[in-house]
């Protein structure tokens, strides 16, 4: 998990990640629910941040798809290299 203390304060934190973790009920936690949470520590980094997605209910998948395109886009310039097109 991405902890409060590694974030820049002010900072805009988009959460992507999904994971499934015990219930923090302890009866639910023994019949086996889960519940999910992303990978940034929310409650130390909302302390932090200028702006935070919550998880659940704060990215969908089309908001994931454009991240990662433009992370591939971004990559592809910065090593000077002719992205594929990701339609194919």
């Amino acid at each position: 998990m991405i902890k409060g203390d590694w974030i820049k304060p002010g900072a805009t934190v988009i959460d992507v990640g999904i994971n499934r973790v015990p219930s923090a009920d302890p009866v639910k936690a023994a019949e086996g629910k889960t519940r999910v949470v992303g990978d940034v520590a929310f409650k130390e980094a909302v302390e932090v941040a200028g702006r935070i997605t919550p998880v659940p209910g704060g990215v969908g998948p089309m908001t994931i798809a454009c991240l990662l395109a433009n992370t591939y886009s971004a990559a592809c310039r910065a090593n000077k290299i002719q992205p594929e097109p990701l339609d194919a």
